[in-house]
């Protein structure tokens, strides 16, 4: 059985390290290996950038929650919906023109420039900050495929985990960011496959339907209402899961930068429905794999952060499953790989560049932002070593990080012209230090139970306004508000 399900992930990690290899020809420049010399098409754009979205929290977090706790968890869902819609429509075509227009590949960088930040502060900030919440991030989804790789083969987690994450590093370290874009162009089909297919055919094997889910839910106590009551708290409690995941999509790093890499701003239209369309259909069949899980399965799983794959292995041959159970690794690393990339052109550019090389190189720029690639993805496996939180825990506390931190700067760089390099630099502190130590403090200011979302992306921004306010430093760049 093991041999079986072995050859698929075999074949799937060699399809990755093909489009790596050949991706390394084209490798030539800093401007190639960061945004690949802004030369994607819309349909790479679109499901690269979802894919990166999606790590594995769709195949294992979300059908978990849903799992052990009924439909209010679909607000998950609604959530990230209308985040990313959002941030196609706000951020996606005037960051791509503004980076441009600065000649810039970073956030950092942008930022640096944008508010003519001579200080040399918003930059170095940015940039560490950047690099703590994506390394925790990228070392949630190495949990999960170690959890995976764990379920499947009943190997080692920490070998299985440390296998796994040497093929993503040794094709992102050869291809950069055109690789990662191809790559999770291939993920993306591959992902909504997988996740499409297996609850229908779960749901097939059902005796009497929903009926089933329904009789299994009323005897756990599981609410199959999206609002189990019209109570203040119910509604509380849907308005938090919302604003815990929308406002973040703002400042994911690894997601807008997918925006700086398109051939043509205009084609941000076609990109922005192709993906919209796709993220609907993998939200709602995990919904439904959560779902069907309950009904299929006779006794309540010990690990329900892994209903999806219990179900492959009991629905599929061995050949087919792993095939299947691919899904969940292009999940993961189709979110990791943009993620290592994004630190590694940070510890680069922001980092070794603008400390140590200003004058450095475009060939010595790209050797050191394929050194970041080792050293960020061997910080995220010795994170990922240490498994003390779920998946979902996990990347909701570094999504409020990078959301908190970086969501109301860039959209005050992209449409504010009051906003001046201090309102920026408070803006990116406060955020990131009320993302990062919410969950810790909460408890002792308050007993209900707020999303660091909400108090971190709020405080971040009315620093951002009441700084640049007491400041009055008027900033001599063109807004890029006009672009």
């Amino acid at each position: 059985m093991h041999t079986h399900l072995l050859l698929p992930f075999i074949a799937y990690f060699c399809i990755l390290l093909t489009i790596g290899l050949i991706s390394h020809r084209r490798q030539n420049t800093a401007a190639d290996f960061m945004v690949g010399n802004r030369s994607l098409n819309f349909w790479v754009t679109a499901l690269s950038a979802h894919a990166s979205d999606m790590s594995s929290w769709l195949f294992m977090g979300v059908p978990a929650a849903i799992y052990l706790s009924g439909l209010s968890n679909i607000w998950i869902g609604v959530g990230t919906l209308i985040g990313m819609f959002l941030n196609w429509q706000l951020v996606a075509k005037k960051l791509r023109t503004a980076t441009e227009r600065y000649d810039t590949y970073t956030v950092s960088s942008f930022l640096e420039k944008r508010f003519n930040d001579n200080t040399g502060i918003l930059r170095l900030l940015t940039a560490v900050v950047s690099i703590f919440f994506l390394t925790s991030y990228v070392a949630a989804g190495l949990i999960g495929m170690g959890l995976l790789l764990e379920s499947v083969f009943e190997i080692d987690f920490y070998i299985g985990l440390s296998l796994a994450t040497s093929v993503i590093l040794i094709y992102t370290f050869a291809g950069g960011f055109i690789t990662v874009a191809w790559t999770d162009l291939f993920q993306a089909l591959f992902l909504i496959a997988a996740i499409l297919v297996v609850p229908i055919i779960a749901f097939t094997h059902l005796e009497n339907g929903w009926s089933d889910i329904i009789n299994v839910a009323a005897t756990r106590n599981i609410s199959l209402n999206i609002l189990p009551d019209p109570s203040i708290e119910s509604i509380t409690a849907v308005l938090f899961l919302i604003l815990a995941w929308a406002p973040g999509y703002f400042g994911q790093l690894h997601i807008i930068t997918k925006f700086m890499g398109i051939n043509d701003p205009a084609n941000l239209k076609k990109s922005k429905y192709v993906g919209m369309t796709w993220q609907v259909l993998a939200l709602t069949a995990a919904i439904l794999v959560g779902l069907v899980g309950m009904a299929f399965f006779k006794d309540v799983l010990a690990n329900p952060q892994l209903v999806f794959v219990e179900m492959v292995k009991v629905l599929f041959h061995p050949l087919a499953a792993g095939f299947i159970l691919c899904g969940v690794l292009a999940a993961s690393i189709s979110t990791m790989d943009s993620q290592i990339l994004v630190s590694a052109s940070v510890f680069s550019e922001d980092l070794y560049v603008n400390l140590f090389r200003r004058n450095a190189s475009q060939k010595e720029i790209l050797i050191i932002s394929r050194v970041g690639v080792v050293l960020v993805t061997l910080f995220s496996l010795f994170l990922a070593f240490n498994k003390n939180s779920t998946i979902l825990e996990a990347v909701l506390y570094a999504w409020a990080g990078l959301g908190c931190a970086f969501g109301p700067v860039i959209l005050a760089a992209l449409y504010s012209k009051r906003t001046n390099n201090y309102g920026a630099i408070a803006g990116v502190l406060v955020g990131g230090l009320i993302a990062g130590l919410w969950p810790t403090i909460n408890p002792y200011i308050i007993d209900l139970s707020i999303p660091s979302m909400i108090p971190g992306f709020t405080l971040s921004a009315l620093s951002i306004y009441l700084i640049s306010c007491l400041t009055k430093v008027k900033n001599p760049k063109e807004s890029t508000s006009e672009g």
